[in-house]
């Protein structure tokens, strides 16, 4: 069994995997970790190695602390990969970028394959039928631009995200509504117009924190998988159990 610690900007997730099978996943504060693997591993005994990405840099007492109960690989960019990068800059690309392609490349080998990541921030990532990995684009998130309206002016309000939401906002609150959220679905969904336009026989999966709210408004057919960056993690540390 597998231990897949993924280390967020917020919180951790935890997920135990028996090969590719997901068997228990958490979300938990940083500062809760230490209880919460405790009760993992009575409860999975089997587990003998564990992954951990981090998006930031992960507390060395908290891989300190896996390490007593298994073998833990911490990915980094000299982790073994199945895909071949073209990214010019491989030292700065995100962990959890890397983890998502790797699902990508098993889940949809032979396919040109574009992965959005709806989160913090909102990441393209694009591997194509040659199963080569060309790179992407980085984008703010919903909360951010949120944040960003709320911090860089004087008066406009900090609001939360809506279900139901016009394209013409008749209020401060419902026209911020309506620009990031109008403005993030049809941004991602040129995006996937001009990869279409490009790439033929295109795959799209949709994943991240606001991929349910944003997967009902999108116009393009996307694959949603809440679940692919966690399977990205397990597959990798299947390929380097013997580093």
């Amino acid at each position: 069994m597998n231990l897949i610690v993924d280390v967020g900007n917020t919180f951790m997730k935890l997920a135990v995997f028996q090969r590719q099978k997901l068997m228990f996943e958490s979300r938990i504060e940083e500062k809760n970790f230490l209880k919460e693997i405790t009760k993992i591993f009575k409860k999975y005994p089997e587990i003998s190695h564990a992954i951990v990405s981090s998006v930031s840099k992960c507390p060395e007492e908290d891989i300190k602390a896996l390490s007593v109960f298994c073998k833990v690989h911490l990915l980094t960019n000299n982790s073994i990969v199945p895909f071949q990068s073209k990214y010019t800059t491989p030292k700065t690309l995100g962990m959890d970028r890397v983890a998502l392609v790797t699902a990508a490349f098993y889940n949809h080998t032979s396919d040109n394959t574009l992965i959005i990541d709806a989160g913090t921030c909102i990441t393209y990532d694009f591997i194509n039928e040659d199963s080569e990995y060309l790179g992407g684009a980085i984008s703010p998130g919903i909360q951010m631009r949120f944040k960003a309206l709320n911090e860089f002016t004087a008066r406009l309000p900090l609001i939360e995200t809506s279900e139901s939401v016009s394209l013409i906002g008749n209020s401060t609150e419902s026209s911020i509504a309506s620009g990031v959220l109008n403005g993030v679905a049809m941004e991602i969904d040129g995006i996937i117009d001009e990869y279409q336009k490009k790439f033929k026989d295109l795959t799209v999966i949709l994943t991240g924190g606001d991929s349910h709210f944003l997967s009902k408004r999108l116009k393009n057919t996307i694959f949603a998988n809440p679940k692919i960056l966690l399977e990205g993690l397990n597959y990798i540390l299947e390929l380097n159990k013997d580093e």
